[in-house]
């Protein structure tokens, strides 16, 4: 890991970028870390739409979570933002984008080629960040993940031991066999579910809930569309975290 750039923002926040091998990445760290007193991690997850296109809503959620007193990071996905493009998976997309606008049903053959790909690669990079991360002065454990692609979440939640708990959003499909993943979940889940999205699948997103192991998770619905999530939404999302990780 190589720290590129460093700003402190209005509130004390430290941001720093970061290159990790090849993958770009942003930390955060609250002015109260200290290396005698190190924040908790949360891991910032987000949609492939570039780190860049995100930066607004990831900064914001920074600096909200810096406030409860926690260190965020997050990484560009692959096929995303400056990352080398996938053919495979851009052409996923644009089968799914088909499937949608012709109002005819998403294939489950379209999903595991859109996410399948995505969560093998990915997870294992968030697992070598977190090994990059956690040493630094002022970061410490436990770990929380938090929103992005729900299938990397799960698939982060069973394999890496790191992970203490998880914010969840249920917004978009989900694979078969990540349905079987799921209970193998155990960690605390708080998942979101904007009841009216327009591109979620409400009955799939209520069976997958079901789906998680966890003896602790909670499903918290909301009335409106995909970006229609309410700010009191985050502020208990913060307090899960808090309740779990300090």
């Amino acid at each position: 890991m190589h720290f590129t750039s460093e700003k402190r923002l209005d509130d004390g926040v430290l941001e720093r970028e970061f290159i990790l091998g090849e993958i770009p990445g942003i930390l955060w760290t609250p002015a109260s870390a200290s290396a005698s007193a190190p924040a908790p991690l949360i891991l910032l997850g987000h949609p492939p739409l570039g780190l860049r296109r995100m930066y607004p809503r990831l900064v914001a959620r920074a600096q909200h979570s810096a406030a409860e007193g926690f260190a965020t990071a997050t990484i560009e996905l692959p096929g995303s933002g400056d990352r080398p493009r996938w053919p495979a998976i851009e052409q996923a997309g644009a089968d799914l984008r088909r499937a949608m606008g012709a109002g005819e049903p998403v294939s489950d053959e379209i999903v595991d080629a859109l996410i399948l790909p995505l969560v093998d690669q990915a997870v294992p990079e968030w697992q070598a960040a977190l090994d990059s991360l956690l040493p630094l002065p002022g970061i410490g454990g436990p770990v929380g993940y938090s929103g992005g692609v729900i299938s990397i979440g799960i698939r982060l939640a069973v394999v890496e031991p790191r992970v203490s708990a998880a914010v969840l959003f249920a917004g978009s499909f989900v694979p078969r066999v990540l349905f079987e993943e799921a209970r193998q979940v155990t960690i605390p889940l708080h998942v979101l579910l904007q009841w009216d999205d327009e591109g979620n699948d409400r009955r799939a997103a209520l069976d997958l809930f079901d789906s998680f192991g966890s003896k602790e998770k909670s499903l918290h619905a909301h009335l409106g569309g995909h970006t229609g999530v309410p700010q009191f939404a985050g502020d208990a999302a913060a307090q899960f975290f808090t309740r779990h990780l300090k």
